[in-house]
């Protein structure tokens, strides 16, 4: 009975960012990303991408609460690169691997139908 509605775990509110900011102030290149309406299916394979980047000191999510539909990204870089732009390097390998998987499987998919 006192369960919020299905939509809030996926519609993000209106005047709220999808992903906001947050540096360290106690550690140089380190940073937090809270992305809104998310959950651990984004959470890990966000870290594990992150992770395959070198210059990436540590890299891990949380959810705060299970009734709070966002998760709490921590990432700390070396010197070289900064948490922004492993974020966003993260972003863009996922986004090309994903891309690329999707060809791969319709590229099966034609190649099955036409053999029925």
């Amino acid at each position: 009975m006192n369960a919020p509605d299905r939509y809030e775990r996926f519609v993000v509110p209106e005047g709220t960012k999808k992903v906001s900011y947050e540096r360290d102030t106690k550690i140089i290149n380190a940073a937090s990303f809270t992305i809104e309406r998310e959950d651990h299916t984004i959470g890990n394979i966000l870290r594990m991408q992150l992770h395959r980047d070198p210059h990436v000191l540590f890299a891990g999510y949380k959810l705060p609460h299970p009734l709070q539909y966002k998760i709490i990204i921590r990432i700390h870089t070396t010197s070289q690169s900064s948490p922004m732009q492993a974020y966003n390097q993260a972003i863009t390998d996922l986004d090309k691997e994903l891309n690329h998987l999707k060809d791969v499987f319709e590229a099966e998919l034609s190649k099955h139908s036409r053999e029925f």
